[in-house]
């Protein structure tokens, strides 16, 4: 990855090259957004949360908020070729939803996010719900280009059950400028997905001929 840049170096994805680099340096250096550069590309439309929430915004991250619905698996065998696992959709009730211990269910995020082809994010469960025993992940990585809700993999691991509610800061988003537009912004499978996703990874296999 090139050398992070300052926060306050942004530059636009036609920038020129810094004075003195040669022509295979990267256009861009690779930085870490800061909450000014955040809100600037919000404001211009290159960056879009909705619905934005500008508390929300911290130094160096987003916070975003649980979504409506929860996906459970509901089977005793999961064949990763198989497109039609059984599972169950619930909404979360205003009164909240009581995840048991060692159990596992796919969240979304409230917010629709899109990324420019010049923009990646890292997701991260926020701290003070990890010291509770909830994990949270989302494989960690949101490619450049993508549009969608966020789907969420939650597992308590603690030994007592633990209740969320719709609407709570649930994790945060982590915003990376690459160091030049990405030649293959990403267009997947969960590409503009909205809801709990459960895995597509059945298309892997087909996609392989296999």
């Amino acid at each position: 990855m090139a050398e992070l840049a300052d926060a306050g170096d942004l530059k636009s994805p036609g920038a020129n090259p810094r004075e003195g680099s040669s022509p295979s340096t990267p256009i861009e250096r690779a930085m870490i957004l800061s909450d000014r550069s955040i809100k600037e590309l919000i404001k211009k439309g290159e960056l879009k949360i909705e619905p934005f929430c500008e508390e929300n915004v911290q130094s160096s991250s987003v916070d975003l908020r649980l979504g409506e619905d929860v996906l459970f698996y509901k089977t005793d065998f999961i064949d990763v070729k198989q497109d039609n696992v059984l599972v169950e959709r619930v909404q979360v009730p205003e009164e909240g939803l009581i995840i048991q211990p060692k159990s596992f269910l796919l969240a979304t995020t409230l917010e629709y996010i899109k990324l420019p082809d010049y923009l990646t994010a890292f997701v991260e469960g926020r701290s003070s719900l990890g010291r509770l025993g909830l994990f949270i992940e989302n494989a960690g990585w949101v490619d450049a280009g993508f549009e969608g809700q966020i789907t969420l993999e939650l597992y308590n691991a603690n030994s007592c059950p633990i209740k969320l509610y719709k609407g709570m800061r649930i994790c945060q988003i982590v915003l990376a400028r690459l160091d030049r537009p990405a030649e293959r912004p990403y267009r997947g499978k969960y590409y503009k997905q909205r809801g709990a996703t459960p895995s597509k990874i059945f298309m892997d296999l087909l996609e392989k001929g296999e």
